[in-house]
């Protein structure tokens, strides 16, 4: 992982794991179109595993009002930062405390028009790093039919928390970009050995040291986030 894990770290709007503008075509490691079929079926088996995740929080970094939302393995102790700006981030962050809109936002109108037409969300996966920019699918059932539909990350987390479903991310792209330890570890009120008031515990990239100054700012960096106040500290990924 932390050979690639550089990729993580935003130079734009646009770098890995911003939401910011919308996903490119389909690049690199992408799966392929379905030869045959509708145009927005896609080839799974390129995806390979998907792990279950969920909204650890929604946080904000006080200094520069940058927002990020932070997956959480359920498997294990992997987080996965994803930098969304400040409109996602409401989105996400409001549904997870059952606040609602007096007029549907975007994703709410979203969700209605599909529940209208028939076709249910059924999960949506953060599937690839490409480009320093991460990919996301949404998955819809039409009819029995697996369509899967392009996506922001932010918009396909939005989504998912409006139409209570799973969200996943690929294992290679956790492999990738996945940090270890828990951002709020460290935050007890005492240190279990020396008694002293806890220290918030740096995370630490899954798998060991990297060589690449980039990983320390950004763990520097997410060190640095405070929850959300909008966002209702740890929510899980499906609660409505």
């Amino acid at each position: 992982m932390p050979r690639r894990l550089r990729a993580a770290w935003p130079s734009s709007p646009t770098s890995a794991g911003s939401s910011w503008a919308s996903s490119s075509a389909c690049c690199y490691g992408c799966p392929a179109r379905a030869a045959a079929g509708d145009p927005g079926q896609w080839d799974n088996r390129a995806m390979g595993r998907l792990v279950e995740m969920a909204i650890e929080s929604v946080r904000v970094h006080m200094l520069s009002n940058r927002h990020v939302v932070i997956l959480k393995d359920s498997e294990g102790d992997r987080y996965l930062p994803i930098w969304i700006g400040p409109w996602e981030a409401s989105a996400i962050a409001m549904r997870l405390q059952g606040v609602t809109a007096e007029r549907p936002l975007t994703h709410d109108l979203f969700a209605a028009a599909l529940a209208q037409l028939g076709v249910r969300v059924d999960h949506v996966v953060i599937s690839e790093l490409a480009d320093e920019t991460y990919h996301a699918r949404i998955h819809l059932d039409r009819d029995g039919q697996d369509v899967e539909v392009d996506a922001r990350p932010s918009d396909a987390l939005a989504l998912a928390v409006r139409v209570d479903v799973p969200i996943y991310a690929a294992e290679e792209v956790l492999d990738q970009a996945a940090l270890g330890m828990d951002p709020d570890a460290g935050d007890a009120d005492e240190d279990e050995e020396s008694g002293e008031p806890g220290r918030k515990a740096p995370l630490e990239s899954v798998g060991g040291e990297s060589s690449d100054p980039r990983l320390d700012l950004f763990r520097d960096f997410v060190n640095s986030l405070e929850v959300d106040p909008g966002a209702g500290g740890e929510s899980g990924g499906r609660r409505s």
